[in-house]
């Protein structure tokens, strides 16, 4: 009898040692993933509901090509109100040495827009015109540079020439709400891609 209840507190010992190593070794995982995990890459994206952004998401499909430093470039098709992240996420999150600060995951996509991420202190091939440090410059660009914005086509492009000539230029980046067809949605779309 006594060597019988003398083995089940050797299990109980074993078994509580045991449940003692899984715990630390769960806990070392917990602390190694938390770690690596902020290094910039994309985990996970959190959707906002319609009434907390105030109606942008509409669910329409879109489509945005995201190219340069992410781990599986490509043609994604997303939804109308998700954001550059949401892109990031959907291929694959960024890659090492991807310049994160030249991009602004916050910032909302339109349907066929190019996104390049570049690589830290790589100048991308062929910036156009009327462009600095990836921005477009609307008080110099010409009509090519102004057209590799989102939304905007030859007739935007030649409306925003119009009225800097007109007006002897911007004075603001505000003053593009001026421009004939630029209103509140195009404008979010376009004032962190441009300077002046």
């Amino acid at each position: 009898m006594a060597s019988t209840i003398g083995a089940r507190r050797a299990r109980v010992r074993v078994g509580l040692g045991a449940l003692a190593v899984i715990v630390v070794v769960g806990l070392a995982c917990a602390i190694l993933i938390g770690a690596t995990g902020r290094q910039g890459s994309v985990v996970s994206v959190a959707r906002p509901t319609p009434e907390a952004s105030a109606g942008t998401v509409s669910g329409a499909r879109i489509y945005v090509h995201i190219l340069g430093a992410v781990a599986r470039p490509g043609l994604y098709e997303l939804r109308d109100g998700d954001r550059v992240v949401d892109a990031v996420a959907a291929a694959g999150g960024l890659a090492e040495g991807a310049d994160q600060a030249r991009v602004n995951l916050a910032r909302f996509l339109t349907d066929g827009e190019q996104i390049a991420v570049p690589l830290v202190g790589e100048t991308p091939a062929g910036v156009p015109a009327g462009t600095s440090n990836g921005k477009v410059n609307i008080n110099s660009a010409d009509a090519a540079a102004l057209e590799t914005l989102p939304r905007v086509g030859p007739a935007m492009a030649a409306r925003i020439i119009a009225w800097r000539e007109a007006n002897g230029g911007f004075t603001s980046v505000d003053d593009l709400r001026s421009v004939s067809g630029i209103g509140d949605r195009t404008f979010d779309a376009l004032k962190d891609l441009i300077t002046i």
